[in-house]
């Protein structure tokens, strides 16, 4: 090995040495750091050991608005039930005459919209007979006697007036079960937003008279619920049975009366 050989040789060592120098440097300075900023953080989080976290003073105030209104909407229940020797005669006897209920109603003002087959069913009926009178214990025998179709239509009424003309028109034309007759309100979210309004008017005037005598101030709301009742009043006509001449007698009276709307609100204050 030459002399420039070993010149290059030991300055290519002090160059490895510089940068390892240089590296160690930096790999110290983040260490240096990092070790502060966590001492720092300790320091902080030991400032709250032991200490609770921080509770307001509140109050909890509730009240209840009430919308009185004339329900204009009724929900009523025909059914047509037929009995016959086979499937295909009761579904026949059944349809022309739900078919004669559904015509009617319209004819009375109902919209399609407004009517909806809920159930149809067609069952086997069974009698059981005596096979052996002197035998004990006696024996009995199903015998298939016929079937029993059912079909039922809601109808939603409009016009509140109508109610009993439709009910006893609708039985003259082959319904021969009526039932589930209840008055509601169709737009109801309005009127419970005028009941809510309500509640809170009230809430809200009941915290500022209990604040001014406790002696405190309201800073903010820090807590919301409401709870509802929407009306709904069903009529004692479940399921009645009609005679196959239909109620006869005319239209019966049907009294619609009020409903109420009422929603209950709680606010929860946050007080110094």
């Amino acid at each position: 090995m030459n002399e420039q050989e070993i010149k290059s040789l030991k300055e290519s060592k002090k160059s490895l040495l510089i940068a390892f120098i240089v590296l160690l440097n930096v790999f110290l300075a983040v260490l240096i750091v990092s070790g502060t900023v966590d001492i720092q953080n300790k320091i902080k989080e030991g400032k709250y050991i032991g200490q609770e976290i921080e509770t307001k003073n509140t109050i909890t105030i509730s009240d209840t608005g009430e919308i009185y209104t004339k329900p204009d909407l009724a929900i009523t229940t025909l059914s047509v039930i037929t009995e016959a020797k086979t499937v295909s005669e009761a579904m026949k006897e059944n349809t022309e005459k739900m078919n004669k209920v559904i015509n009617f109603v319209k004819g009375e003002g109902v919209e399609e919209k407004d009517l909806q087959t809920t159930n149809f069913n067609i069952y086997p009926r069974y009698e059981y007979r005596e096979t052996e009178i002197f035998s004990y214990p006696p024996s009995d025998k199903r015998v298939l006697v016929g079937y029993e179709a059912t079909q039922r239509l809601q109808v939603k009424i409009r016009n509140m007036e109508k109610i009993g003309k439709i009910i006893e028109g609708a039985t003259a034309n082959g319904a021969n079960q009526v039932g589930d007759l209840q008055f509601t309100v169709d737009k109801q979210d309005e009127l419970k937003d005028q009941a809510r309004k309500q509640a809170i008017d009230k809430a809200k005037t009941k915290a500022e008279t209990l604040a001014s005598q406790l002696g405190v101030n309201l800073v903010r709301i820090t807590n919301f619920s409401e709870s509802a009742v929407l009306p709904y009043y069903p009529i004692d006509l479940k399921y009645a049975e009609v005679p196959a001449e239909g109620l006869g007698g005319g239209a019966p009276e049907i009294e619609t009366g009020e409903n109420k709307i009422t929603v209950t609100v709680t606010i929860t204050y946050e007080i110094n």
